[in-house]
């Protein structure tokens, strides 16, 4: 029974860590949700979240195995895990992003990409940078809302209409 409640308040941290991340995941989900993509706000919740607490996941290992016994046998590398989430998130952001018909009309680019920044702004939360991730995130929105409303009012050339047909 000892062991159930080992590190319970680093645990606990770790828990309302993992929510903060979450809430700035979803603010940029949100968005998304609005312009109905296909990952919207649970989505960009649940890979800020998820992003958060593998960092935290990697403080409680190493406190774990700080010990002289395990000193030879376990290394912990930061570097590896945010790697391996980079990856993770680039099967979803694949996931989203589609091409249609014959047009060679591409979708979901920006979707993906904002599945990156939310993972990111996780780490940034799980390292407890706070004010980087509440910056990333207030950026992120801002390149996605602003942005989006110039694109709307100055379309691409290859959105005008043609005038030669």
């Amino acid at each position: 029974m000892e062991g159930l409640f080992e590190n319970w308040q680093l645990q606990l941290q770790l828990v309302g860590t993992m929510a903060v991340a979450m809430a700035l995941g979803g603010a940029i989900g949100y968005e998304r949700e609005l312009k109905n993509r296909p990952a919207g706000f649970r989505t960009h919740m649940l890979v800020a979240g998820a992003a958060a607490l593998l960092v935290g996941l990697v403080d409680l290992l190493a406190h774990r195995y700080s010990a002289e016994v395990y000193s030879n046998l376990v290394r912990i590398d930061p570097i590896r895990l945010i790697e391996a989430m980079v990856a993770a998130v680039g099967f979803l952001g694949a996931g989203t992003i589609f091409r249609s018909g014959s047009e060679s009309v591409i979708t979901g680019i920006t979707t993906a990409a904002s599945l990156l920044m939310v993972a990111v702004v996780g780490i940034a939360v799980g390292v407890q940078s706070y004010v980087l991730a509440v910056g990333a995130t207030v950026t992120t929105l801002s390149v996605l809302w602003l942005l989006g409303q110039l694109e709307k009012r100055f379309p691409k050339k290859s959105d005008r209409p043609s005038s030669h047909s």
